[in-house]
């Protein structure tokens, strides 16, 4: 018995019904998301949107890493992707816990993770603003491509813009 055996039947009964065949892999609605790993975060349902209209990119905190701009510049010339919105949540582990927390949990289970950073959110609207700022200024994707900020609340299900 696996420890996946669950999954594998649910997809099993989902690729009874499937009817995305058709999709292409570029983003339909020329968006991309760049939100938290956050389970309680349904991107697809809260934006309105169905499956192949946008590029989700998922990581804890929903920063804008290294990676999440490395993946939005094959998004934006590969994918069709023509603009992002950067999507943080309300009730976030990584609001509550500081890189050294990590560093000393990790460390009291024999795991040396110092060599990571972990872009914890010590002010979420701060960190927001330094996100938006981030993708912005990349001389990677083109001048003038609409970024915009919004926190999501996990409590109500709405959307708050950032003024940033």
């Amino acid at each position: 018995m696996s420890a996946f055996d669950d999954l594998y039947a649910a997809n099993a009964k989902f690729a009874e019904q499937f009817g995305n065949s058709g999709l292409t892999g570029r983003a339909a609605r020329g968006l991309a998301v760049v939100t938290c790993m956050d389970s309680r975060i349904d991107p697809l349902g809260l934006l309105g949107l169905r499956p192949g209209d946008a590029k989700i990119l998922r990581n804890a905190g929903a920063r804008v890493t290294d990676d999440v701009l490395r993946t939005l510049v094959l998004a934006v010339y590969l994918l069709g992707v023509e603009r992002v919105l950067v999507m943080p949540h309300t009730d976030c582990g990584m609001a509550k816990a500081t890189d050294e927390d990590v560093y000393k949990l990790t460390s009291d289970r024999g795991v040396d993770t110092r060599s990571l950073e972990f872009h914890t959110v010590p002010d979420q609207n701060e960190a927001l603003r330094h996100d938006l700022t981030r993708i912005r200024s990349t001389p990677f994707l083109p001048s003038g491509m609409p970024i915009a900020g919004a926190i999501y609340d996990v409590h109500t299900g709405r959307l708050t813009p950032s003024p940033h």
